[in-house]
């Protein structure tokens, strides 16, 4: 007793102290990265809203007057007017994307809040305030974007016209050309401001959207809204000129004129031509039905930026340049990543038609349950690149990813064929065929977000059941594993038009994942098959996958180049490439421009370009080529690697004969409804008074009809709440080119 009393009194007051020094270094460390994020933020909204209202303040007579005092005093600098035009619209853009590389690094995980038992609240952006428009779903944080973009045209629009109208000269014999003329350059001014917003949405791994966590898939419409709203202003851009011209007779000399000093126009035309043939081929109808001839054309941005450009010289092209810019990063990027081929682990072919494609991944490469990734076969095509949502959950293994994939199309249908073909299912299908996938991504919300919610409905559409499947597997290890995890309620509402689909759910063995899972989780399924009145004769046997293994030789996995998760490295490709572009800039006009006094317009516009694409491919490449001798080194590290794959290649075997035996038992614990579809006005109704005032996040992966019908019954519900009612928050999770 003496020796324990000993050890009480003289280790444990030690062990304390230690313990007291590390709580209080952690608090210190908390603190430090609390203030650090601050400051970033804040510094990186003064920096926007400054960049914002600078688009606001030019076309006044103030921002003119401002404006030429910074030409003038930045323009005796070694960048010229093309410097003091970039520091001015094109580098605030690029500051944001400089200090979100340290605010996304210094946040890592502990940007993901799980508070339980959080006050429910309603929030702008899962708050839908339009549903049956054109614009499809319409958040409130979204009109509020849309109508401060209204403005922002009227307010432009206003003041260039006023100043048009004040600046005709009493001797101008030809009074209309001349408001023609110059109406239309003001046109083409806004429409550059548009242009300066129009690539930011499609950088689909840039760091401002994992900045603001807005992935891809939502942040595609954006893009498409913007590129309606250029394209209208560049078209009557060109349409005030043509007519002008016309009226001056010189229609055909102007469109043709190519000039040293100015604005070159049959640039211009050629950049104009190639906006047009995609924006007419990018309109619904066209999109829709002729998809390959929407998805060719539009490789035509390429022709569309260089030409102008061309057309508008150097120093006004840096209007646009900083989207721009960032897109290239973006774009480059996934180039060096989709040259890489990767194995295919397994691949399952299930009664109703539908695929699985487990696909090789390294461990050190990030996604979660709600990720998708863009997938090529280059036997099918090496232009085509499809989006596909994750079916599997980060957790399920560190050594694959999988995706579920419906034939709806002539792309999937021959992709269905190819598997059969490689498989030998089809004997009649010979000879065999070669599968050869790449992948760009994966993509999606840097956060998983669908774990900040208690409750969750999830409304799922035929294959849009797909992510559900990697959600609920991502809850099921969680609940089992102890991770952070604040799901307990859990409404799945799923429409199908055949009861074929429904083994779909079977890909997911939930208890396999988690055993007992009914009793840490309230799981409730119901299933609604639209075009069968009622069951079949066969309903209860169970319809067994076909599952094959195709040869994996050369231990290809998917590339860690793009990713969510990741920051380091693109933070380093970002900066590393904007720096050389400034080094680049200056040697150009240190060197070249200045001494031998380069002044045709079109030529700097060429050479600026020049600039970005050699900044990117020669400054950003050795922070790739680096990125990528580090992933090599980390394979290699990763002791036994292929006896892991072959590991979870097996595992994935035994829990696909797992679910056939169980397929029968999750039939019985779901409810099926045969010719009817989901009345949510009565289950939001249900779900009202049965978990009460309590923050409820909706989740749908489906046809715009259905998004439409979900977000009109939340934006109701949440009208007429009553205080004990739950907040529903709707999210979609819908892609849609």
């Amino acid at each position: 007793m003496a020796v324990d009393d000993i050890l009480h009194t003289s280790q444990h007051p030690l062990l304390h102290s230690n313990g007291a020094d590390a709580n209080n270094n952690n608090k210190k460390n908390i603190n430090f990265v609390s203030l650090a994020k601050w400051v970033l933020k804040f510094t990186m909204w003064i920096v926007f809203l400054a960049w914002v209202a600078l688009f606001f303040v030019i076309p006044t007579d103030f921002g003119s007057e401002l404006y030429f005092d910074w030409i003038g005093a930045t323009s005796e600098s070694p960048f010229g007017y093309t410097g003091s035009t970039l520091l001015l619209y094109s580098a605030p853009i690029i500051i944001i994307a400089f200090l979100a590389v340290p605010y996304l690094l210094i946040s890592g995980e502990d940007r993901l809040q799980l508070q339980e038992k959080k006050t429910p609240r309603f929030r702008l952006w899962t708050f839908p305030v339009l549903v049956d428009g054109p614009l499809g779903v319409v958040s409130a944080a979204e009109l509020i974007g849309i109508i401060l973009f209204i403005v922002f045209l009227v307010w432009d629009g206003y003041f260039y016209t006023a100043v048009v109208l004040r600046m005709i000269p009493d001797d101008t014999p030809k009074e209309h050309c001349y408001i023609l003329i110059n109406l239309g350059h003001r046109i083409g001014t806004i429409g550059l401001y548009c242009l300066a917003f129009l690539f930011l949405p499609v950088a689909r791994g840039s760091v401002l959207l994992r900045l603001v966590d807005i992935p891809f898939e939502q942040a595609i419409r954006y893009h498409v809204w913007l590129g309606h709203l250029t394209m209208l202003l560049f078209t009557l851009h060109g349409l005030l000129f043509v007519i002008a011209w016309t009226i001056e007779g010189t229609l055909l000399q102007e469109m043709l004129q190519w000039v040293d000093l100015g604005i070159s126009h049959f640039p211009g035309v050629i950049s104009l031509v190639a906006g047009l043939l995609m924006w007419m081929t990018s309109l619904h109808p066209v999109r829709k039905n002729k998809f390959e001839l929407f998805y060719y054309t539009h490789q035509l941005y390429v022709i569309f930026i260089f030409f102008l450009a061309l057309h508008v010289g150097g120093f006004i092209f840096c209007i646009s340049a900083g989207g721009i810019f960032l897109f290239i990063l973006d774009r480059s990027l996934r180039f060096y990543q989709s040259r890489k081929t990767v194995d295919i682990i397994s691949i399952k072919y299930l009664p109703c038609g539908a695929v699985e494609l487990m696909l090789s991944k390294p461990a050190n490469l990030q996604y979660n349950a709600l990720s998708f990734i863009f997938l090529q076969v280059r036997e099918l095509s090496w232009l085509q690149w499809h989006p596909f949502s994750v079916s599997s959950s980060p957790l399920d293994g560190k050594y694959h990813l999988s995706v579920l994939i419906k034939v709806i199309g002539e792309w999937t249908e021959k992709l269905r064929g190819n598997i059969l073909n490689s498989s030998g299912v089809d004997l009649h299908l010979l000879p065999q065929t070669k599968i050869t996938a790449s992948v760009e991504g994966p993509y999606g919300h840097e956060l998983p977000y669908h774990l900040m919610y208690e409750n969750l409905i999830l409304v799922a559409g035929g294959v849009g059941i797909s992510p559900f499947l990697a959600i609920l597997s991502d809850i099921l290890h969680r609940t089992r594993e102890g991770k952070p995890c604040l799901p307990q309620n859990i409404l799945i509402v799923w429409a199908v038009k055949r009861s074929n689909e429904i083994p779909l759910l079977s890909t997911n063995d939930m208890e396999l994942i988690c055993p007992f899972f009914s009793d840490k989780l309230n799981i409730e399924i119901h299933i609604f098959v639209t075009r069968e009145s009622q069951p079949p004769l066969e309903e209860g046997q169970v319809h067994k996958a076909t599952n094959f293994s195709p040869t994996v030789s050369n231990n290809c996995s998917m590339s860690v180049l793009v990713g969510t998760g990741n920051n380091m490295w693109p933070g380093l490709y970002v900066i590393s490439s904007t720096l050389g572009f400034v080094i680049l800039l200056y040697l150009l006009d240190t060197f070249y421009i200045n001494p031998y006094d380069i002044s045709p317009w079109w030529y700097t516009g060429l050479l600026f370009v020049i600039c970005m694409l050699a900044s990117v491919f020669i400054f950003g490449g050795v922070v790739v080529g680096l990125w990528h001798l580090w992933e090599r080194r980390n394979a290699t590290r990763e002791a036994c690697k292929d006896d892991r794959i072959m590991f979870e290649k097996m595992q994935h075997n035994e829990i696909v004969a797992h679910n056939d035996s169980c397929q029968q038992k999750l039939a019985s614990s779901i409810n099926t409804y045969y010719g009817s579809r989901p009345d949510f006005k009565d289950t939001f109704r249900d779900i009202s008074e049965k978990w009460g005032c309590v923050d409820v996040g909706v989740i749908v992966c489906g046809p715009p009809s259905l998004q439409t019908s979900v977000a009109k019954e939340i934006r109701s519900q949440n009208i007429r709440r009553q205080r004990n009612h739950p907040i529903f928050h709707f999210n979609s999770h819908s892609f849609e080119l």
